[in-house]
């Protein structure tokens, strides 16, 4: 507003140039009373991300920071497809996703290793060292001896350094799907030093001989930018205090703790009787500052528990209207070190505000800038901040110095939404066909994959159809994990006509956070819980945890989806089990071709895993008969007949009979072993008629042998339904 005012008046008095200068005036006004609070240090970086400019500065990183870095080499991206989806009769879409090898500079000082890495945020690699996509990383740490990275000599022949002193990462066909198919930004752990960090390491490349008795307690990390000696040593004095020499032609940084560090006593004041010399008779002069903008109200730091994000710790007791101070410290701190370090910086500069000037005729050469002193006649110590040799003494400029280190305050990091750490799984792969739900062709094969793995870190797997010893890649499976696992207890063969409360199964669920649920029995009706036992469908009513993602399943009902004749066998212990509720992965059949198998590999997958397709054909075979009677007629015949079934149609409303879903009707009747039957008639319809002498011959010759009959479908012939055994 003051920048648009005396803009005016400017233009008013003196024209053009008038304007300018009352803008420029307006704006410091503007500056004054609109500005943001103070902030004094070297600005902390918002988790910069990683750039390439050429002439960019390369930090020096100090124990454990977490830093972007600057990209030095890179190749074009690299374009792969892949033909994912085209299952159920649905067309297949070709997905494109991009990869990219690129290396980049990390810190100009070598480090000790690179722990956890973000792109775009979120974890890249994580604490265990494990890559969240696909791509290899390589860290050189920046020795002397380094060699020159394999990628980067081969591409770059003998022009490429081994860049010998920097510390940097080659990251070699990165997958790129997950980040826009883009290099996305990154920041990295870097662990550049063991333990606590050291100021004698930040001020090494000092040309000086150094002295340095100065520990940095709780200090876990530090960048420093670049620039002159002085601003790093400034901005890590103002959050850890200690006093500089350099009158014995060398460096020496010393701590200058009231607490520990001996005190000297200054000998009585001298009087000055010159008129312009202070302190008049007493040879002293008492002040006090009264600038409440030199005490700082926080400090914005580098937080470990939020992974490095910037934080902020405001010191007690120093809350003020209009404008603050706020130190930045480009440091990793915990909370409660910071809140102590904003604390001590304020109480410091409240306490310096206190200014005493006193001249001394005594020549101490102890008595230089940083050393603490008391007064006769005043209260507590004091350190010295200048001095100044006249002919009248030696005039000494004192600050006041806290009585003691106040009581540590209570204070905690805040809440931070970091990406979760899990460690990715091996892949744990079940395959599997099904018959026919009466969607899509009833031609068409309903073949499934249910991938999954014993930990949520999974990242998912690329999908193979396993032909003649090699892979042929089908697809991919996505990060969601199927509940499967396999039965711990055998199963004894029951009916499939109703619910069996008695009958239970005990389940090992592949991971210990898969959930199963109790449903009613309207539930059942409308299909929950359908599950996967070996080559039968079940459904369940009650799911019992037994702990460790150990299930008891009870309330079974057996044998639905067609797979009726399965419930009349036993399940033994070991057997597969899939919850179908958990949306197993569609195949396309076109892609599975004539294998048998599928395989999968995943990040955490040394080897493929293999699979074999259980339940093969049965999408395509027919339903075996029902309703089988044999009636004896007057003369001695039998009439057999029997009601139809078909493929995919689960309900019928008594009107009209179920589509055939067959290329044409017909049945095979047959005594002995289906698959090697001593006798067989075919038949268009659903009966078939046997004379007496027939009847009269089978009794004789096939006493004892099973009389049944199967549909003969387009591509298989239905499981064989029993009429009875012939007596």
């Amino acid at each position: 507003m003051a920048t648009i005012v005396l803009s005016a008046v400017g233009t008013a008095i003196g024209g053009p140039i008038g304007s300018t200068i009352g803008a420029m005036i307006g704006s410091q006004i503007d500056q004054m009373i609109f500005g943001p609070g103070d902030r004094e240090g070297p600005r902390l970086e918002e988790l910069a991300v990683t750039t390439s400019s050429y002439g960019a500065a390369l930090p020096r990183h100090f124990g454990t920071m977490r830093a972007a870095g600057s990209i030095i080499w890179a190749t074009d991206l690299v374009e792969s497809s892949e033909d994912v989806g085209g299952g159920k009769g649905q067309p297949s879409t070709t997905t494109y996703s991009y990869s990219s090898s690129f290396a980049v500079a990390l810190a100009s000082r070598p480090i000790r290793s690179v722990r956890r890495i973000w792109a775009d945020g979120n974890l890249l690699r994580g604490a265990a060292g494990d890559l969240k996509v696909g791509g290899e990383l390589r860290v050189y740490h920046g020795t002397g001896d380094q060699l020159p990275d394999p990628l980067l000599a081969s591409a770059e022949g003998a022009r490429c350094p081994a860049y010998r002193g920097l510390a940097y990462c080659v990251f070699e066909d990165l997958q790129l799907g997950d980040y826009g198919n883009r290099i996305p930004a990154l920041t990295f752990e870097i662990v550049a030093d063991d333990g606590e960090v050291s100021l004698a390491d930040m001020a090494a490349p000092a040309d000086t001989p150094q002295a340095i008795a100065r520990d940095l307690p709780s200090l876990e990390g530090f960048t420093d930018g670049g620039g002159p000696l002085r601003d790093t040593l400034g901005a890590i004095g103002q959050a850890y205090p200690f006093m500089c020499d350099t009158s014995r032609s060398r460096l020496d940084l010393f701590d200058g703790n009231p607490e520990s560090d001996p005190v000297a006593t200054l000998p009585v004041a001298v009087v000055d009787p010159s008129p312009d010399a202070f302190g008049g008779s007493k040879g002293l002069s008492r002040r006090q500052r009264a600038d409440a903008m030199r005490v700082p109200t926080g400090m914005r730091y580098y937080d470990v528990e939020r992974d490095f994000q910037p934080g902020l710790q405001r010191a007690g007791g120093q809350a003020r209207k209009g404008r603050s101070r706020i130190l930045e410290f480009p440091g990793a701190l915990a909370a409660r070190t910071a809140r102590e370090l904003a604390d001590g910086a304020a109480q410091r500069a409240s306490w310096s505000q206190e200014m005493l000037a006193y001249r001394v005729a005594e020549i101490d050469p102890a008595l230089t800038p940083g050393r603490l002193v008391t007064v006769p006649g005043h209260h507590g110590k004091w350190r010295i901040e200048a001095w100044e040799w006249r002919d009248t003494g030696l005039e000494l400029e004192l600050i006041r110095l806290p009585h003691r280190k106040g009581v540590p305050a209570t204070t905690d990091a805040g809440r931070s939404l970091t990406p979760r750490d899990e460690v990715p799984g091996e892949t744990l792969l079940m395959a599997f066909e099904l018959p026919w739900d009466g969607t899509a062709s009833s031609d068409v094969r309903q073949i499934f994959a249910a991938p999954s793995s014993a930990t949520s870190g999974w990242t998912g797997a690329t999908l193979y159809a396993e032909s003649g010893g090699s892979l042929v890649p089908i697809g991919g499976t996505g990060t969601r994990r199927s509940i499967i696992g396999h039965a711990e207890s055998a199963l004894a063969p029951g009916s499939a006509a109703f619910i069996d409360r008695q009958a239970s199964v005990e389940v090992q669920l592949g991971s210990a956070d898969f959930l199963l649920s109790s449903v009613t029995a309207e539930d059942i009706a409308d299909g929950a819980n359908r599950a996967l036992l070996g080559d039968e469908i079940i459904q369940f009513c009650a799911a019992e945890p037994l702990g460790i993602g150990r299930w008891r399943l009870r309330g079974l009902l057996r044998g639905r989806g067609g797979t009726e004749h399965l419930a009349q066998q036993a399940v033994p212990a070991g057997a597969n089990f899939v919850l179908l509720d958990g949306k197993p992965l569609v195949l396309d059949p076109a892609k599975i071709g004539s294998s048998t198998s599928v395989a999968a590999i995943g990040l955490a997958d040394s080897a493929a895993v293999s699979a074999e397709i259980a339940g093969l054909g049965s999408t395509r075979r027919p339903l075996a008969p029902v309703r089988l009677m044999c009636v004896i007629r007057a003369d001695g015949g039998w009439t057999l007949c029997w009601t139809r079934r078909s493929r995919g149609s689960w309900t019928w409303d008594g009107v009209v009979d179920v589509p055939l879903n067959e290329q044409s009707e017909l049945y095979e009747i047959g005594i002995g072993d289906p698959d090697q039957p001593d006798m067989a008639w075919q038949s268009p319809l659903p009966e078939l008629q046997l004379a007496p002498t027939e009847v009269s011959k089978l009794q004789t010759d096939h006493a004892g042998k099973a009389l049944w009959v199967r549909q003969i479908g387009s591509h298989a012939r239905s499981p064989a339904s029993l009429f009875t055994d012939i007596a």
